[in-house]
């Protein structure tokens, strides 16, 4: 059964991702609006209306505007950051147990939230971090997630190689990460972006040896590894390879891969996420949730 999907905001980076996934698709039909009726609010509410599915890819306030523009019974994926602690919106996380399948609003999750709820939430559901441990986040992305502005400072000046930001300590992703992690204290947060279009790792630093309970390295990787059994998505490494790599030219990729990394005593760890800023960060979850939402197989149109 083909399913009518309407992205709002299809010419920006992540609506463009999404909808080149779901282009070539026989059970999803597009509805498009012409470049003189983009930003056409009837004409935007008429395909918000008509879809059964869309899929925002706008700034914050323009999200909130369109959902206010669905008076009919249009399911909805909002990419930006305005519904993901909002109550009424389930989020898009369904490795982590949220029932996307039934929502009626899913929002996407963001980039550095997906790599640090991973490796964070099922050590916190497991006792293993305490919700009120002082938790810090360090993370670098491609410059793609910075949006149109940003892409266009990094391509239009090749001086610019690292970009370290969040100063003021009060980044957008914090309240997901401390809710959905179920956190008492939102994490010290450092985000930085690199000179490569996709890519992200994301490292939450354990010292064990000062932790409460004292967690055991072995036990860090076996509940991750219990967590994610049965995702095709998420996978747990065993290995501890010496180096992680964002590649300048790497091709997109939906999937998100997990490392426990621990000192020969056990005294420290390092969690490390790696994943696409644009894929499992943004276009590949939200095509996922499309999948799950429509009864399809969740990896139709995954690149994994």
């Amino acid at each position: 059964m083909s399913i009518t999907v309407f992205i709002d905001g299809a010419e920006g980076t992540t609506g463009l991702e999404i909808r080149e996934r779901l282009s070539t698709r026989d059970d999803v039909t597009l509805v498009t609006l012409d470049e003189a009726h983009r930003k056409d609010v009837a004409a935007r509410r008429a395909a918000l209306n008509d879809a059964d599915i869309a899929i925002l890819c706008l700034p914050d306030d323009a999200a909130r505007e369109a959902v206010a523009l669905i008076d009919g019974d249009t399911r909805v994926i909002d990419a930006s950051s305005a519904h993901r602690v909002a109550d009424g919106w389930t989020y898009g996380f369904p490795e982590l147990g949220f029932d996307v399948a039934n929502a009626r609003f899913v929002s996407n999750p963001g980039c550095y939230p997906t790599g640090f709820l991973a490796l964070v939430a099922p050590l916190v559901r497991a006792g293993l971090i305490p919700p009120d441990w002082p938790l810090t986040v360090n993370a670098i992305s491609g410059y793609s997630g910075g949006g149109k502005s940003l892409i266009a400072r990094v391509e239009g000046d090749a001086g610019l190689a690292f970009r370290d930001y969040g100063f003021a300590l009060a980044h957008k992703h914090l309240p997901e990460m401390q809710r959905h992690a179920g956190l008492a204290h939102a994490p010290v947060f450092a985000p930085m972006v690199a000179r490569a279009f996709r890519g992200m790792i994301v490292e939450v630093p354990l010292p064990l040896a000062a932790m409460p309970a004292r967690p055991d390295p072995a036990a860090l990787l076996d509940t991750l590894d219990r967590a994610f059994a049965d995702s095709p998505v998420v996978t747990v490494h065993r290995d501890r390879p010496d180096e992680l790599l964002i590649a300048t030219d790497a091709p997109p990729y939906d999937g998100l891969d997990l490392y426990v990394f621990a000192s020969d005593g056990g005294d420290q760890a390092r969690l490390v996420a790696t994943l696409d800023n644009l894929g499992k960060g943004a276009s590949g979850a939200a095509v996922q949730s499309l999948n799950i939402m429509a009864g399809a197989d969740p990896l139709t149109g995954l690149r994994l």
